[in-house]
């Protein structure tokens, strides 16, 4: 099991109850496409653990779960904040022009006006607004991904075409 092969769906909080039943957090689109989860990653620090799911109810974002081998407080708070994971090939299929964050890391930045600008590095999310990080004459950039910023991605050619706000680059050079 590689690391590379999985994508995070959430993260287990704490023990629910007294005989292994732990809440968790999904950060998914659409979690009810997970309610009918049989069995899930764990990743444990470096290691990868299949777990079979016995039980699961989800609410929104949160729920609960019991993991099979998981029967007492001490065993699931063992299991607290470490990632939920599944294998890529269950990640829901996206039109031509829509991906993944996973999928264009080392994807080229194309912008309509200034042409290639460099290569992503990380996308960031959380908080307000998901951000694609890239070099640019060795300066970190951060470009908002939003459907006026970030225009398409050709999976073909390894390219994120976008149209950067004006003035955005120049933020980053002249600090």
């Amino acid at each position: 099991m590689q690391l590379d092969d999985y994508f995070e769906i959430g993260y287990l909080l704490k023990p629910h109850g007294l005989i292994g039943f732990i809440n968790f957090q999904l950060d998914v689109d659409d979690p009810k496409k997970y309610k009918g989860m049989e069995s899930v990653i764990v990743k444990m620090g470096n290691n990868l653990v299949p777990f079979l799911i016995s039980a699961l109810k989800i609410n929104g974002t949160k729920g609960i779960l019991h993991l099979e081998g998981i029967n007492s407080v001490e065993d699931a708070e063992e299991l607290k904040s470490c990632s939920l994971l599944l294998p890529l090939e269950l990640l829901p299929k996206l039109s031509e022009n829509q991906f993944y964050y996973h999928e264009v890391i080392g994807y080229n930045i194309v912008d309509k006006e200034n042409g290639t600008l460099g290569v992503i590095e990380n996308v960031f999310t959380g908080g307000n607004q998901d951000l694609i990080s890239m070099k640019y004459k060795e300066k970190e950039v951060l470009i908002p991904v939003t459907d006026e910023v970030v225009k398409s991605a050709d999976h073909e050619k390894k390219v994120v075409h976008v149209n950067i706000p004006e003035g955005l680059l120049e933020i980053y050079l002249n600090e």
